[in-house]
């Protein structure tokens, strides 16, 4: 009589780390171990069929291992294989347009793989929404967002302007005439609110802000217009608390002219100022330029605005010279409060000297 506990044990123990062919093999080693009855023996110990393990011995009498778990052929066919026309039904649902019927009723829905599943189903294929995603893995599919490479044509002048403000702007820093780069930053919302960014604090301890990022009537919105020095590498930033207007842009440019600009330049006959060509400074707005008007009596000095061409106001100096640092020195800091915004925007500094009033 064959003890067939040992053998249970042995098998028990290494099954959990063997595929089907590693099973096979091991029960067919154990029944050529014990000699005569051993198939017998060894199905009754591990729960094999005979016929599993008699295929196990002559896989261990060949003279060559084989890396295949199973034969060539065997398990279950893909799906693809019992039904042809799923991967073409599928792929003219998800791109109806170009495959597919443009009136597909997928068209206008969210193309979610158990939508899609229910679809093919609804055209009597067989699938899950598992079968579904794995067919489109191996289609080449995946999940992408939307890109923005299409642009509009570029103005025939465009580089033209951009000469003519390089040119404009190294003549009047050769003659030690001020250039300034002027423009708003984004808008912020007073309160504790949260801000983009991340800022080292212990651990499970994040600052608390607003879920909602609704308006606090009683503290409003900041609005921060910009004035960066080319030649000094400085800004200056006034806060407004009400309107971006062309009142307080061209009062902006005064405040800086008073407090740093007639000191740094005093010899100054002109201001050349470069802007892009929208919002409160735009090449349109009449009261922008009225403003200027009177800034230019007031001051004594000939001022010249040159304008950006459409569609490139991120090229303008003061948005990656001094707003870009100031997001970065102010992320992750709820603005509570006007003293908080400007504490935040006149510690900000750089390497390279940058200094903001």
């Amino acid at each position: 009589m064959i003890d067939v506990e040992p053998i249970r044990e042995r098998f028990l123990t290494v099954a959990p780390f063997l595929d089907e062919r590693g099973r096979r093999l091991v029960a067919a080693a154990e029944a050529f171990a014990v000699g005569y009855g051993g198939i017998a023996a060894v199905a009754m110990a591990t729960g094999m069929a005979p016929s599993t393990i008699g295929r196990g011995l002559k896989e261990l009498a060949q003279d060559e291992p084989s890396a295949r778990v199973r034969r060539p052929g065997a398990g279950r066919k893909p799906a693809i294989c019992k039904d042809p026309t799923l991967l073409a039904d599928l792929e003219a649902l998800v791109e109806p347009t170009t495959r597919g019927d443009p009136e597909s009723p997928l068209r206008w829905t969210c193309k979610s793989v158990r939508r899609l599943a229910q679809a093919l189903q609804a055209q009597g294929h067989e699938v899950s929404r598992t079968l579904v995603a794995e067919l489109l893995n191996a289609a080449g599919y995946s999940l992408q967002a939307n890109c923005k490479t299409k642009e509009g044509n570029s103005h025939p002048d465009r580089d033209a302007q951009f000469a003519r403000i390089n040119s404009q702007v190294a003549a009047a820093l050769a003659e030690k005439q001020p250039v300034i780069s002027v423009d708003t930053k984004k808008k912020e919302l007073v309160g504790d609110f949260r801000n983009n960014g991340r800022e080292y604090r212990p651990q499970g301890n994040p600052e608390e802000v607003r879920v909602h990022d609704f308006l606090i009537k009683e503290l409003g919105r900041a609005v921060p217009y910009g004035v960066y020095d080319l030649a000094a590498n400085s800004g200056w930033v006034s806060v407004g608390v009400d309107h971006d207007t062309a009142a307080f842009a061209v009062n902006s440019i005064r405040q800086w002219w008073q407090a740093v600009g007639r000191t740094r330049h005093p010899e100054a006959t002109r201001l050349l100022i470069t802007a892009d060509g929208g919002g409160s400074n735009g090449s349109r707005v009449r009261l922008w330029k009225r403003e200027l008007q009177k800034l230019a009596n007031e001051l004594g000095l000939d001022i010249m605005v040159c304008h950006l061409p459409p569609g490139t106001s991120k090229w303008n100096k003061i948005e990656h010279r001094l707003f870009s640092f100031i997001s970065q020195n102010w992320r992750a800091q709820p603005l509570v409060s006007y003293r908080v915004i400007v504490d935040l925007i006149s510690a900000t500094t750089t390497k390279t000297g940058l200094t903001v009033r």
